[in-house]
């Protein structure tokens, strides 16, 4: 924000006073959440555009109009004020039992993504990667590294891919894109602007887009052609667990195992290069 004094300040307080300045269809959503501050905590850009009655573009202006980057710090400072301490949510202790408790804890978000997940809707994704030309895998921020992660791994099953350490260098391999190449959109929030911006230009090239997110209720889950949802048992918003990827990973790697074909890596020599550089491996 320009004003950074702003961020101290309570975001109900900060409404308030700005009211009678915003927009009426601004002022949808600043009732919503004077009304039901809690309930805008736990929504996305998109969910909460639905639950005021207004467009994703409209909750974006109502948080600039009154002092916030976007709906990002907007939420989180939210957070903050109501009390919803994000680094203090989980109960770690050392008492017996805490480490397989909490890796069965895991396993059972897994599950609930996998029941979660359409399986017509990972078929279509399967045959989309099997039959492309080239899969362009774009992320942004802390998830960039599972679209290096991703790219690696299919070039390892005999699929052409390209990934982008930036928007700048995505947006050239998809701006150079085939009409059979398609793209991979890595966002847990579904609401990352480089991403959205990848997936626009893919769309004006007429590519088939897959989304992997955590919700399908989002910017980049209505530009998909195919969402792939990773979001498990734990709908709570808490920004430090957001940080963790076993989630998005766990999906790519159900996508991955689906995709293998072991005729493939033969007729591409897909694992020669594991095996060249098998002499730097005891």
């Amino acid at each position: 924000m320009k004003n950074s004094k702003l961020l101290e300040r309570q975001v109900i307080d900060i409404i308030q006073e700005k009211y009678d300045e915003i927009f009426s269809a601004e002022k949808k959503v600043a009732d919503f959440v004077l009304e039901n501050p809690h309930k805008t905590v736990e929504s996305n850009v998109s969910e909460l555009a639905k639950l005021s009655g207004v467009s994703d573009a409209t909750i974006v202006r109502m948080c600039r109009h009154i002092g916030y980057s976007g709906y990002y710090q907007f939420r989180i400072t939210l957070a903050r004020d109501i009390g919803k301490m994000q680094y203090t949510e989980s109960d770690i202790s050392e008492s017996s039992g805490a480490v397989e408790r909490l890796f069965l804890s895991y396993a059972e978000n897994l599950i609930a993504i996998g029941k979660g997940i359409d399986e017509e809707t990972m078929w279509n994704c399967v045959n989309l990667l099997k039959n492309c030309n080239v899969a362009h895998v774009i992320a942004s921020g802390n998830t960039n590294v599972l679209s290096q992660y991703m790219d690696f791994r299919l070039g390892r099953l005999g699929i052409k891919s390209s990934f982008g350490a930036s928007v700048e260098y995505y947006m050239n391999h998809i701006n150079l894109a085939e009409p059979e190449d398609i793209v991979i959109a890595i966002s847990k929030s579904g609401s990352s602007k480089p991403v959205l911006l990848g997936m626009e230009l893919a769309k004006d090239k007429g590519l088939k887009c897959i989304a992997i997110t955590s919700y399908a209720q989002s910017p980049i889950s209505e530009l998909a052609d195919y969402v792939l949802l990773s979001q498990g048992n734990d709908l709570s918003f808490n920004y430090y667990k957001d940080y963790a990827q076993t989630n998005m990973l766990a999906v790519i790697d159900a996508l991955l195992n689906f995709v293998t074909n072991i005729e493939l890596i033969k007729s591409k020599q897909a694992d020669k290069p594991e095996i060249i550089l098998s002499e730097y491996k005891v």
